[in-house]
């Protein structure tokens, strides 16, 4: 599995629905960019100017919601996923 730095986090992308509530199927160009997945991985944290580590908020196992234009995509072992920074998380669903 992949192991984040710093204060990366991975996720693996929620995949939007093919059809709209009226059972109308989408074209893969009329989606829009997912902005949910689950944390897979979490790396050890920033650090702060006077050198200590600063704690990550999210863990593995976590739904988040995340800014659409962020990360950048990873396919790794037939997955996607999408690496992007802690402070691009905008919330933890609970």
């Amino acid at each position: 599995m992949l192991q984040p730095i710093g204060d990366r986090v991975i996720v693996k992308v929620k995949e939007e629905e093919e059809k709209t509530v009226g059972g109308i199927v989408l074209a893969s160009n009329a989606k829009q960019k997912p902005t949910e997945g689950e944390v897979v991985a979490v790396g050890e944290g920033a650090y702060a100017d006077d050198g200590k580590r600063i704690p990550m908020t999210v863990k593995k196992g976590d739904v988040v919601l995340y800014d659409k234009y962020s990360g950048t995509n990873v396919k790794y072992e037939g997955q996607k996923y999408l690496v992007l920074h802690e402070k691009d998380i905008l919330a933890i669903v609970k």
